[in-house]
Formats: C-alpha cells, structure tokens, sequence
C-alpha cells in the first residue's frame, strides 16, 4: 500500500475514535452532570453533528460548566480534524488524479525488446542508439520520480524493482531479445541471477566497473561481461604511446591499407595557430582531411581557412606511413623525452589502465592520487598547484585525467592548463555533456565513459550492426543500405545531409577507398560511413 494511502486510513480509522470517544463521554457527561441521559444512538448522533458542523443545537444550553468546557474542547478537535484532512486526504487525491503516474508493467505485448536497467547517466547513449535503429525498448526504473521524467519525455519505461522476478517479469523478459544492466558491480549481479531464474534462454549484458568482478558476473549467469573503464583506459593511453612513439596502432583499420585517426595538434605543436590550407598537412603528410573537433565541436567539412588551434582533434584517413608523417608533423619541437614524460591523475580503473599500458610500453609515468596505494607516486590534491608541481606536470609532456567527478577534472585542466601551457592533456569524463566545457578548459582530447559504455553495449545488442570504433570522438560504422542501391555517392548527399562521410565501400571482399562524387553505390555494398554519434544516427534513420 502506498505511504499516502496508509495516511487516509489511519486518519480515518483515528477519526472514528474521536467520534465514539466524544459520543461515549457527552452520553455520561448528560447522566451525570445535566441529569438528561440519552441513549448511545443519541449521543453519536450528536457527535456526528458536531464533526460535520451539522448542528446540535437541539441539547444546547448546557447547564454545567464541565459539559460546556468538554464541548469547547471537541469543537476545537473537529477545526484540526477538518484542517487535517486537506494535507491527508484531499491533497493526495487531487495529486493522484492529475499528476502523471509510470506505468508498472507494459500495455502492451511488447516482444524482441531490449529491457534497460535502470536509468542512468549512460544509459541515455544507449537509448539512443536503439531509437536511431527502431529497437523497441523498456527501462526498469525502480525510482519513482525518475520514472515519471522518463515517462513524461516519452520513453518506454515501467516503475519496477530490476533486482525482483516480479519487476522482470513486468517488462516481458521472458519475450524480450536481451537485457542490459549497468548500475553496480553488485546490484547489476542480483539482476543477473533474477532474469536467469525468470528467462534462462534470454541474453542478458552486464556492464563492470572493476574487471576483476567480470567472473562473479559470469557465474550469476551473464552472457556478456563488459569493461567499458578498462577500455577507456587503453585508449588514453593509446593517445599517450601514439604522441611519444608516432605508433598508430589504435587507428581503425578500413581495408588492407587505410587507417583512419584521431590526431591532436597538441600545446607548443609547430601547427598551432595556423590554418587548415597553410598547414601542408596533405602536401606533406598525404592524408586526407575528413573533419576536425575545433573546442569540442566537430567540422564535417573544415574550410582552408579554419584556424588549428592548440587543441584541435584532426580526423584523418590514409596509409600508415601517411599517418605517421602527420603525427611527427604535429608534435611539438620542444617537447622532449624524459622523466615523468607522463602524469597520471586519479588512480581507478580508469588511471590504472592508462598507467599499466604505458609502463608496458617502456614509458616514464608518474601517478597522482589523493589516497595512497601501491603503485601511486604522489599523494595529494590534484586541485593544488603544488600537487602538480610535486608530480612534475611542468616538464611533463602528457597528462592523463582519470577522475571520477567531471567537475574536479574541469577545474583540474585549469590548473594543469595554467602550469604547463605546452602540455598535452588528455582525459575522461563521465558525461557526454562535460566534453564540450572540457575542451573550453584547455584539454586536448576528451572521451566520456557515457558515450563509450553506451555504444560498447549497442554492439553487442543489434545484430545488424558493424561498429568499427569503441572508444574514439567520432564513430565508424559499416552498413548496408538499399535505400542508396544505384545512387552515386554525389547524388546520396551523404554529408550534407547528415554530417558523416563516407570513406570506403565494401563490395565483393574488396575495400574501395578511392572514391569520387561517380562512384555508384550496389544493393550489397556495404558503406564505411564516418561521423559523430548524432550524425550516424541521423544516416541511419535516413538511410539504412
């Protein structure tokens, strides 16, 4: 029973005491002190009458002055009694009838659903990617005021407990494709042992933040265990490696040949400051120019005389070698090698990663965490310049932000920013929303865990769906799309239309990457597109 409604009965159960008692004490009050009995019908009858202030005039004047002070006394019992019942009884009616309320289960027999648990800040990319494909989808949000936001912005949501049989069953688990859980390490386990003992054949996707858990996951019954932290820690400290050793090995392979990346043009790089068409990056690298991030925001199409700024993102397609030349082509000449080349700062899951990846990598690397453990160099506030300074992010040539709070790591790229001008600095945010104002705050690189989480996730859902990059800025996705079947790419429109290019074709085993407004586009080709999440979702809402 709702709390409201334990309210209403208790007020009125207290009522009718009130009632009985002031019916029980007037009809001894009349024997004793105004000598005129009256029968316990009598006497409730005038107790009911002066609650509803109905009347009772009939017994008035009262001759004794302990009958008149009892009846002040009640009259002023049934002001609060009737004040009462507004907050009690009146307001959560009128509350219930006109507020939105969640659904507890579906309307609907919705089948080969994605059941969502439970809302959360990562949630929304994953979301996303199922309206961008029309996969139907509930979430289990056990939080009854979330799930009325939900509900009001129109997703498909249901108020049920995720951990219970009872809330799974709710959402037709047992109907549904899979079922994807990501709110903590152990919370997401007891989901998992409730949706195997409710619907053992369904998929069910589990998301960790501590890798060394994924077992008790497996052992819950999870089909699928991902580490999405673990993930964006390699490719930050991929970021690291590529910058020091000019080693693109996390550039997304397109065929036997291209590559395409994500290269910064860092702090004191020999670029910064001047523009696209001045650069030479074409004449003197040989890539290919197919956007660029310029203070958090992506430029489908960079005019010659966009400005490289210290902190712009380039993205790129071309050969190894081509690649390479470019990385060399960025990098800052006054940024040598040396000791404590790398800082890392925050030592989770995230930092720990970054920190493993390029120790192993035979690079100097130097940890700062507030709390001491093995394997954290300097203890302190990341916020205090003198921190940084113990750490040596002065001389530093990359530093790495792997906290877990966005607006610590905001104000921490201001300092870092303030102490090291020519410093890269990379990072990882847990919103999506936080990578616009990090980059507004002097960072060179910026992933959320949101937008990664959620796309790790979409991969492993839609079945139609090649996903060729996890963990960068952008996305690279391979399609099919009839609706293009005969069109050239000029009259597809692509980019202008949808903001993301296409940069090869999959035909026959064979990857096209010389590709031109002619090129006509076959019912099997499969399309390389390139774009950010909003762009790809707009392509495949238009197009697939």
């Amino acid at each position: 029973m709702d709390s409201w409604k334990r309210r209403v009965v208790g007020y009125f159960g207290f009522v009718l005491f009130v009632l009985i008692f002031t019916a029980v004490v007037y009809r001894y009050g009349m024997r004793v002190y105004e000598g005129d009995p009256r029968t316990m019908i009598e006497a409730l009858r005038f107790s009911v009458e002066m609650f509803t202030t109905t009347g009772f005039g009939g017994d008035s004047p009262w001759e004794s002055q302990q009958l008149n002070a009892f009846i002040a006394v009640m009259d002023l019992v049934g002001m609060v009694l009737l004040i009462g019942a507004l907050p009690v009884v009146v307001t959560p009616l009128l509350e219930e009838a006109f507020s939105t309320t969640a659904p507890r289960s579906l309307d609907e027999d919705l089948s080969d659903h994605v059941v969502v648990c439970s809302d959360t800040s990562r949630s929304t990319a994953l979301i996303a990617e199922f309206d961008s494909h029309g996969i139907p989808y509930v979430i289990v949000e056990p939080d009854d005021d979330r799930a009325v936001r939900l509900h009001e912005g129109g997703r498909t949501v249901i108020r049920a407990d995720p951990e219970s049989t009872d809330g799974l069953a709710a959402a037709n688990l047992a109907d549904a494709r899979a079922l994807v859980t990501d709110v903590s390490d152990q919370v997401d386990a007891s989901i998992v042992l409730a949706a195997k003992e409710l619907a053992p054949d369904v998929r069910v996707v589990s998301v960790v933040e501590d890798p060394d858990r994924e077992r008790y996951h497996r052992l819950a019954g999870a089909d699928e265990v991902l580490s999405p932290r673990s993930l964006l820690g390699e490719s930050l400290a991929a970021k690291v490696t590529t910058a020091l050793q000019t080693d693109l090995g996390e550039a997304v392979a397109i065929g036997d040949s291209l590559r395409l990346a994500e290269v910064s043009v860092p702090h004191g790089s020999r670029l910064a400051g001047s523009t696209l068409g001045d650069s030479g990056i074409r004449e003197r690298a040989g890539v290919n120019v197919i956007g660029a991030w310029f203070n958090g925001e992506f430029d489908a199409a960079p005019p010659p005389d966009a400005t490289l700024s210290a902190g712009t993102v380039l993205l790129v397609s071309g050969r190894p070698d081509q690649l390479e030349r470019l990385v060399e082509l960025t990098n800052s000449a006054t940024r040598r090698f040396g000791a404590g080349e790398t800082v890392v700062i925050g030592y989770g899951q995230v930092g720990r990663a970054v920190a493993e990846t390029v120790a192993d990598a035979d690079l100097p690397v130097t940890v700062v965490d507030r709390e001491d453990a093995e394997g954290v160099d300097v203890v302190g506030d990341a916020t205090e310049p003198e921190t940084l300074r113990a750490a040596g992010v002065e001389a530093a040539q990359t530093v790495v932000l792997a906290l877990p709070d966005d607006t610590t790591t905001e104000f921490t790229t201001l300092v870092v920013r303030d102490l090291a001008p020519n410093t890269q600095v990379l990072a990882r945010v847990e919103d999506a929303a936080s990578v616009r104002k990090m980059h507004r705050a002097g960072a060179d690189y910026v992933l959320s865990l949101a937008t990664v989480t959620g796309r790790l996730s979409a991969s492993t859902v839609i079945e139609d769906r090649d996903v060729l990059s996890l963990d960068q800025q952008i996305e690279v996705v391979r399609r099919r799309v009839p609706r293009l079947a005969g069109r050239t790419l000029g009259r597809a429109n692509v980019r202008e239309t949808t903001g993301c290019t296409v940069i090869a074709i999959e035909r026959d085993e064979e990857t096209l990457t010389d590709l031109g407004p002619d090129t006509r586009i076959g019912a099997d080709d499969e399309l390389v597109v390139v774009g950010t999440d909003e762009g790809i979702r707009s392509f495949e809402r238009r197009f697939a």
